[in-house]
C-alpha cells in the first residue's frame, strides 16, 4: 500500500542519498532486512565503494538470515564484509535482561569501529526508522555511545517509506517480514545460549517447512517451553491433528519440554510485555 506524501518517492530516494553522500565514507550494519538493505542501497549510490555492508555473524543470526543478507548485498552491488562477533562472551548479554540488545549493539559497534580503517572509511551508519523511536530499543543508546548516524531518522522516514524505498529500488526484501536476532526470541531472565538459539532457529525451521507460513515464532520460555505464535486466522490449522503431533514430537526431540501454541497469536515484540514499564525506564537511564 503506497503512503501518502509530499513528494515523490524519487525525491525521497534522491534525499537519503544526498544525505549518505554527505557523510563521505561509511559502513553500514547490514543484517539484509529492508531497513539496513534501503540504507545499503542508498549508500552504494552516493559513495560507491566508499560504502562498505558489515553484516555481524553469531549463534544469534540464524543461517537462512544470513544468506539473505549475502544475496541482498549481492545484488545491490556493495562491498560486504562479514565480521564475527563475540556478543556470547559478555555476562551482560547471556543473563538476557531488559538490555541484552544493548550489549549486542555495543559489541557489534566497537568491532566494526576497530575496523573502519581497513574498511577505509569513516563513520557507521545504521537502518533505524523514525518507527523505533516510539519502541523500546536499549540498541540505540550503544548506537549513540558510538556515534553511529541514522540517516533515515534524520530524513524523518519512517517503515512505510522505507518499504516503498525497497520497492522503488526493486529490492528483493521489500515485503520481507521483520526477522529480529534468534536471542530475541529467548524469554528475559532466560539465560541466552548458543544452544537455546540453535534450538529455536531449527524449530521455526521446522514449523515454516511444515505449515508453509512464513511469519511466525518460536519463543523459548523458561522451563524449556515452546510458546509458537502464529496469524490469529492460522491457529487452528495447527491443531489439525497430524500436524499438531508432528510439531510436538520434534519440538520435544529438539529438547522443548512442553509445546503451547499463543492464541493471541503472532506480535512482534511480545516478550517485551513482561517488562515492567518502570524497568525500562530504570534500564534506559542506566546506559545514558
Amino acid at each position: 500500500m503506497s503512503i501518502e506524501m509530499t513528494e515523490s518517492i524519487a525525491d525521497i530516494a534522491q534525499r537519503l542519498i544526498q544525505r549518505l553522500r554527505s557523510y563521505g565514507s561509511v559502513a553500514v550494519a547490514f543484517s539484509g532486512g529492508v531497513d539496513s538493505a534501503v540504507v545499503a542501497r542508498a549508500a552504494f549510490e552516493a559513495l560507491g565503494d566508499q560504502a562498505v555492508a558489515v553484516t555481524a555473524v553469531s549463534p544469534s543470526l540464524a543461517t537462512s538470515e544470513l544468506a539473505i543478507a549475502r544475496n541482498e548485498a549481492r545484488q545491490i552491488g556493495i562491498r560486504h564484509v562479514e565480521l564475527s562477533t563475540s556478543e556470547f562472551d559478555r555476562p551482560e548479554y547471556r543473563r538476557n535482561a531488559g538490555d541484552r540488545c544493548f550489549f549486542c549493539k555495543d559489541t557489534l559497534y566497537e568491532l566494526t569501529a576497530s575496523h573502519l580503517q581497513d574498511l577505509g572509511v569513516d563513520i557507521i551508519v545504521n537502518g533505524a526508522n523514525t518507527d523505533d523511536l516510539g519502541d523500546y530499543r536499549p540498541g540505540m543508546q550503544a548506537a549513540t555511545n558510538h556515534n553511529v548516524r541514522s540517516p533515515l531518522i534524520e530524513e524523518g522516514l519512517n517503515k512505510a517509506a522505507v518499504r516503498e524505498l525497497a520497492r522503488y529500488w526493486d529490492l528483493s526484501v521489500a515485503e520481507k517480514p521483520a526477522s529480529p536476532c534468534l536471542s530475541s526470541r529467548i524469554a528475559y531472565g532466560v539465560e541466552v545460549t548458543a544452544e537455546r538459539v540453535a534450538r529455536v532457529e531449527r524449530a521455526e525451521a521446522f514449523l515454516k517447512s511444515t505449515s508453509g507460513l512464513q511469519e511466525l515464532r518460536v519463543r523459548h520460555e523458561a522451563n524449556d517451553l515452546a510458546r509458537i505464535e502464529v496469524p490469529v486466522d492460522q491457529i487452528l490449522g495447527l491443531l489439525e491433528h497430524d500436524l499438531r503431533e508432528r510439531i510436538t514430537a520434534e519440538f520435544r526431540a529438539l529438547g522443548f519440554k512442553y509445546v503451547t501454541v499463543d492464541l493471541e497469536g503472532f506480535r512482534s515484540g511480545s516478550l517485551n510485555s513482561s517488562l515492567p514499564l518502570v524497568e525500562l525506564r530504570v534500564g534506559a537511564i542506566q546506559q545514558q
